[in-house]
């Protein structure tokens, strides 16, 4: 196991035990678990036939079963360490009798050290999402090939998902789940579903050119903000709250370092994407002299929210 995963499972450990061990319960002899904590949702409201809903209902159970119930690691999890995921599939065309299209939202959650709080890591809405599915059918993923685009596209989320947390408890602790996910997009190249080259985004907005960037060098610092961020900022906060808001504006320096270079990437959108509710809220309490660092840095390095930062300054 690399030194990365061992923090990654050690400190999921030791928020497992902060919070339980006020509880006595004997855990110890619990069976280990897979890494997600997976909840799905399918949606079809458009498409209003019996036989469509029973379907989509089956869909819904195999998906739950296939991220739910593979293995995507070799580490082991407790039941309590285990990854929250949320999918929710909107299907909105019926293509043929087994082929749909839609689009799938993933959303992926990780918990503040000794706090019941969560910390939205990714939110992200995929439009280019069209696969095939009979009732009952079984859910095959080969790693090494590409066998149907539903499960390629769920086991991309997957090992995006995973390498996303471990990127928070371990600098660039994701990497080989990065790496996972890329080997899919390389799979997929002659896959006749879009999202999966590089050519079919014009905006560079695609499961491509996530693994792409998160991979790419230039994109280091925002992989070592995320682990900053959670780590050093989000996990200080129950102790010392101050210190914690200072590392995760240190942390938002290294944002900035990105859009120096990559001000309308893709990895850039995911993360105020995701974090920018959580920034006004966690800064709408510090003290005047932060507020008037934070607001204008994080304005520039994200124009389209700067009137949610504006709010930062007002709050009281």
């Amino acid at each position: 196991m690399s030194t990365s995963t061992n923090s990654r499972i050690s400190l999921k450990h030791c928020f497992v035990y902060c919070v339980a061990v006020v509880f006595f319960i004997p855990l110890s002899i619990s069976l280990s678990a897979q890494e997600l904590n997976c909840t799905v949702q399918v949606l079809a409201p458009q498409i209003q036939g019996t036989t469509e809903k029973r379907i989509f209902e089956s869909l819904k159970g195999s998906i739950y079963e296939f991220m739910n119930n593979t293995h995507w690691t070799k580490d082991n999890f407790s039941a309590s360490e285990r990854i929250t995921v949320s999918i929710l599939i909107n299907i909105t065309d019926e293509l043929a009798i087994d082929q749909f299209k839609g689009s799938i939202q993933i959303q992926t959650n990780r918990p503040a050290y000794k706090s019941s709080y969560n910390s939205t890591i990714l939110n992200y809405s995929d439009n280019d999402f069209q696969f095939n599915y009979i009732e009952a059918q079984p859910m095959d993923f080969i790693e090494t090939t590409f066998t149907n685009n539903l499960t390629s596209v769920l086991a991309y989320y997957a090992y995006i998902a995973i390498a996303m947390d471990y990127d928070t408890f371990s600098l660039n602790g994701g990497t080989p789940y990065y790496q996972k996910a890329q080997q899919i997009v390389n799979n997929a190249q002659n896959a006749a579903e879009h999202g999966w080259k590089s050519f079919e985004s014009t905006s560079q907005k695609n499961r491509y050119w996530l693994v792409e960037n998160a991979l790419n060098p230039a994109f280091a610092p925002l992989r070592e903000c995320l682990y900053k961020y959670h780590r050093l900022g989000i996990d200080l906060m129950y102790n010392d709250a101050a210190t914690g808001r200072t590392n995760i504006y240190e942390s938002l320096l290294l944002v900035q370092k990105v859009y120096q270079e990559k001000p309308a990437s893709f990895n850039l959108q995911l993360f105020f994407s995701a974090k920018a509710d959580e920034l006004v809220n966690l800064f709408s309490g510090a003290f005047s002299d932060e507020k008037g660092k934070v607001v204008p840095l994080l304005s520039s390095i994200d124009p389209p929210d700067a009137n949610k930062y504006a709010k930062i300054s007002q709050s009281r």
